[in-house]
């Protein structure tokens, strides 16, 4: 039912996007699996005029597992960073995956205007406005909290080194390496004079 509602959800924005009309078709016979480990494997194949989902253990081109958090990350394009540090796996044809991804994006759903069909154009936007306001003050209220703890266990516990404390021992420690450079140029000019005929 969830499966079905969001390939609904998919499809309905394919006509919206000629870019993703494009990819849609030239992905046209080829299946994406998608697995998160407890979670259902989820099958997404291109007909060439729409997406289709379904839990499905059918082979796949191309497969990307890893846990749902870091498959939100890697969906939303915000970061490849979950791939990188090893979070999500990528295993088969990882082109077909890439433009499965970039499918995926154009495709996502503008949620209110979802809203707007089921509450009326005002309603759906004061609650965009309510959800972006809300994110925007968590982002930032956890920007806060991460430079506070980084304040606290700098300045308070001692159990880390200030930004501006790192920055002069690394100065400190440039300098020191700087001398022992020209110390050692110096040292080996002396050599090769007293050891010169």
């Amino acid at each position: 039912m969830l499966a079905s509602a969001l390939e609904n959800l998919l499809n309905r924005g394919l006509p919206r996007s000629v870019r993703a009309r494009e990819l849609c078709a030239e992905l046209a016979g080829r299946r994406l699996a998608v697995e998160a480990p407890g979670l259902a494997r989820v099958l997404i194949e291109s007909s060439g005029a729409a997406l289709t989902l379904r839990r499905s253990e059918e082979a796949a081109d191309a497969a990307i597992s890893g846990g749902p958090l870091s498959l939100g990350i890697l969906g939303s394009g915000l970061s490849h960073e979950p791939v990188r540090r090893g979070e999500v796996e990528v295993r088969g044809d990882a082109e077909l995956a890439e433009k499965f991804q970039q499918l995926l994006r154009l495709l996502r759903p503008d949620l209110e205007e979802e809203l707007a069909v089921l509450l009326g154009d005002v309603p759906a936007h004061r609650l965009g406005q309510l959800a972006r306001g809300a994110l925007g003050w968590s982002g930032r209220a956890a920007a806060t909290l991460w430079r506070d703890l980084g304040d606290y266990a700098a300045h308070e516990r001692r159990d880390l080194v200030s930004a501006a404390e790192g920055e002069t021992f690394l100065r400190g420690v440039d300098a020191l390496r700087e001398d022992a450079d020209r110390l050692t140029a110096r040292v080996d000019q002396l050599e090769r004079r007293v050891t010169a005929p």
